[in-house]
């Protein structure tokens, strides 16, 4: 089988070079016409070029592909909007969006400023539901659309010097959850990309043979996937140096604790029956953990909930 997107619209944003920019390229070999979308700013944010984007059309088009350039800002929603009204104008649909821009601001929590942890946000997680917001409609309405967040592991799991990062990226994943399902009906697909690439973003962070391990290209196949037809849905898949996984938020099944043991002692007391992991669950909906919750009171006060 092979997977193509022939008469579909891509916008990818931050493709200008490392992973946007191969995302860019794969999906234009595939058949897609693509919006190179990139501010050209440096990787803490600042400055701003439209050269690298212009540099990524005409690769596409030495290959026989279609592409335009885009210099918005994710961060600023008239400028997404512009971004998009390019796209429709030009192909007259958009069908896959890949939010891929971001910045790097790294500095302890204590050492770092509130300036800097908004601007992170702003550029993570509202760039990415601002470009989400801008195409949302146009997928509703042609009943078809493919979205990928990127996440990260210091989202995920935490990583020093990145309290900024990290909560944009988690965010990201909350925009997902719920996202899917508001888009099924539409057959709108939502996922989450986790990668682990050797980009200008992680050089000099990692030993110099792992960084030529990770090469963008090896992580692409998984955004390549996402955006398919036959695509998951709420999934967050973690790709690097060939390697690709699935993560997944479990909850423990958890216990009910008697009125009288409904107290930080109680909870301490209990805390191993808490953290059992046999039966634990994957939630797909937040309202799953309400319906566990009142069943096991239920139980528990032996009452009947009807």
């Amino acid at each position: 089988m092979s997977i193509r997107y022939d008469g579909k619209v891509a916008i990818v944003t931050g493709s200008g070079q490392g992973l946007g920019r191969c995302h860019a390229i794969e999906l234009a070999k595939r058949g897609a016409k693509v919006v190179v979308n990139d501010l050209g700013g440096a990787a803490d944010g600042t400055g701003g070029s439209s050269e690298a984007a212009k540099a990524v059309v005409a690769e596409i088009e030495a290959a026989g592909g279609e592409a335009i350039a885009n210099g918005a800002n994710v961060a600023k929603y008239d400028e997404v909007e512009a971004m998009v009204k390019a796209a429709m104008d030009q192909w007259g649909r958009v069908d896959i969006l890949v939010n891929n821009a971001g910045i790097l601001r790294d500095k302890s929590f204590a050492k770092g400023s509130l300036d800097d942890f908004r601007m992170v946000l702003d550029v993570h997680l509202m760039g990415s539901i601002n470009c989400t917001k801008a195409v949302w409609d146009i997928m509703r309405d042609q009943a078809y659309g493919r979205i990928v967040m990127t996440t990260s592991s210091s989202g995920l799991y935490g990583n020093f010097g990145q309290t900024n990062y990290g909560s944009a990226k988690m965010g990201v994943i909350g925009a997902m959850n719920t996202l899917s399902q508001e888009g099924a009906k539409y057959n709108i697909k939502v996922n989450a990309l986790a990668p682990t690439a050797g980009t200008r973003m992680t050089e000099g962070l990692i030993p110099e043979a792992a960084f030529d391990l990770l090469t963008p290209e090896t992580v692409t196949p998984a955004v390549l996937y996402m955006v398919s037809e036959d695509a998951p849905a709420r999934t967050v898949i973690a790709a690097g140096a060939g390697c690709y996984s699935v993560v997944k938020i479990h909850e423990t099944q958890g216990a009910y604790l008697a009125p009288e043991d409904q107290s930080p002692e109680g909870i301490a007391a209990n805390w191993d029956a808490i953290c059992n992991t046999e039966g634990e669950a994957i939630p797909q909906a937040g309202f799953e953990q309400t319906v566990k919750f009142t069943g096991m009171a239920a139980a528990g006060l032996g009452i009947e909930l009807k």
